[in-house]
């Protein structure tokens, strides 16, 4: 089958391309330019793609199929097109649910935060222990090449597959306004968390938790829900599952208690224990009791699909942390560069805690760059001077496009630095004007220069390209 993807270059939508080309189908897509390393990936595939969007070339090529990408809007010509003539349309999330899932067992991995961890690590388990998943991960994960991989073909339409999502909640396409993972149907559902976030589409935490309480429905009697006990708005949305439902966390009524845990720098012990009895002792090669939630998560979501507890201690600490979490890209004056993708004040504040265990007595220098739509504007306002705690320097680049909010609406820059310094911490925010500068980088650099210390750490948070930052500290080691 011929399938054509409308806004191709996408970290999701490219992965899903690749996977339908290791099906067998034939892949074409468009988009706007296409940079590596998504441009090195299609082009391995073999996947042939095209600058610019043409109603003319679609019609010519005529797909079977066409994959309409979530940043796809009205007025693209290729969609028009689409539309007058009444081609095969369908979302990304769609075709994944659809194509790649299809009967086979579905764990999904849902939550605010930590989605690309915990499904990385559920996917690594099952693969560790020769179960050959196929999945769908939004981050690059460390143990595989591709984030999108198909089920193999010959246990796909045997109902013996195991697929493992990262379960978004962002809606699906322009012309259906559900969350992502209602398409993936899930057979063992995580909700590692649930806070308010993506504020250019939910209106409230209320509307978030009816979206998870509309995929709960989906589960069938005979799956399995895996819920954060300690957090109030997932076991909210919970309430009146058809399925199982056990907790994982660290009370004693958790199905799935955590106990013991050992930090140990760059790597983190854990005890777990399955309805009050031992269940087995584990290592993750990564710091942060968060991250032990999210590994804790995938044993019991692992365990649902018929791992065992030796299985998953011989993969865990052979596991690989997903590109730009708490990844380490360089070294600058002897500090340690860590990219992370940290952009809500949870995740910010548990980013940091991770990095104290990791880096032991080193000072932290976070630059942080509002970019998401929840934090460009001021809905976290307090939250996130809150979340900088021990940090020793705190950097703060321009609003990105401040121009969709009124004044009242968007983070004050200033406020928050105001409030941050209240908290004894060094903190700047740069000029609003250099946020059209893509080289604003450098008035980080300058403000770093003079603060920073051999075996300091610098950690960029953010899930865009810093004002190229990055870059320049990695080429000026």
């Amino acid at each position: 089958m011929h399938i054509h993807f409308i806004g191709i270059g996408g970290t999701a939508m490219g992965s899903v391309a690749v996977a339908c080309r290791m099906q067998g189908h034939s892949v074409t897509g468009s988009d706007g330019p296409i940079y590596p390393p998504m441009s090195e990936v299609l082009d391995s595939a073999g996947i042939e793609r095209y600058v610019g969007y043409d109603a003319d070339r679609l019609r010519v090529m005529a797909p079977a199929l066409v994959v309409v990408g979530n940043a796809i809007s009205r007025g693209n010509a290729e969609l028009e097109l689409v539309l007058d003539e009444r081609m095969a349309m369908t979302s990304m999330a769609e075709l994944v649910g659809r194509l790649f899932i299809s009967r086979n067992t579905s764990i999904v991995c849902s939550g605010t935060h930590g989605k690309t961890t915990t499904a990385s690590i559920t996917a690594w388990l099952l693969e560790s222990a020769m179960r050959s998943p196929g999945f769908l991960i939004g981050g690059v994960p460390g143990n595989f090449t591709l984030g999108c991989r198909p089920i193999p073909e010959e246990i796909h339409d045997t109902r013996g597959g195991i697929f493992v999502s990262e379960g978004d909640e962002y809606d699906t396409a322009f012309f259906d306004k559900r969350s992502k993972f209602i398409h993936y149907r899930p057979t063992i559902a995580i909700i590692n968390n649930l806070e308010f976030d993506h504020g250019d589409i939910f209106e409230n935490v209320g509307a978030i938790i009816r979206s998870f309480q509309h995929m709960v429905r989906l589960i069938p009697q005979t799956g399995v829900l895996l819920v954060n006990a300690e957090d109030k708005n997932a076991l909210v949305a919970a309430e009146g599952a058809p399925c199982h439902v056990e907790l994982v966390g660290t009370s004693q009524q958790c199905t799935w208690q955590i106990t013991e845990i050992s930090e140990e720098g760059r790597s983190t012990s854990w005890s777990v224990l399955r309805s009050g009895k031992p269940y087995g002792r584990f290592t993750l090669p990564m710091p942060g009791e968060h991250n032990i939630r999210n590994a804790t998560m995938a044993i019991a979501a692992t365990s649902a699909a018929g791992l065992t507890a030796d299985e998953q201690a011989n993969g865990m600490p052979a596991f690989i942390a997903p590109k730009r979490r708490l990844e380490e890209i360089g070294i600058w004056r002897g500090c340690t560069v860590i990219d992370d993708f940290a952009h809500h004040p949870t995740a910010i504040a548990a980013t940091l805690r991770a990095l104290e265990q990791r880096y032991t007595g080193s000072n932290i220098h976070v630059v942080f760059e509002p970019r998401s739509n929840t934090t460009t504007r001021n809905i976290f306002q307090v939250e996130l001077a809150q979340c900088f705690k021990g940090a020793r320097t705190v950097c703060l680049g321009p609003i990105n496009r401040p121009d969709r909010y009124q004044i009242n609406e968007r983070l004050d820059t200033n406020r928050l630095v105001n409030d941050i310094t209240a908290l004894g911490i060094v903190a700047h925010s740069l000029n609003p004007e250099r946020a059209t500068d893509n080289q604003w980088g450098s008035d980080v650099m300058h403000f770093l220069s003079s603060r920073v210390q051999p075996n300091d750490v610098v950690a960029i948070l953010s899930n865009g390209d810093v004002g190229g930052l990055r870059k320049m500290l990695t080429l000026n080691e």
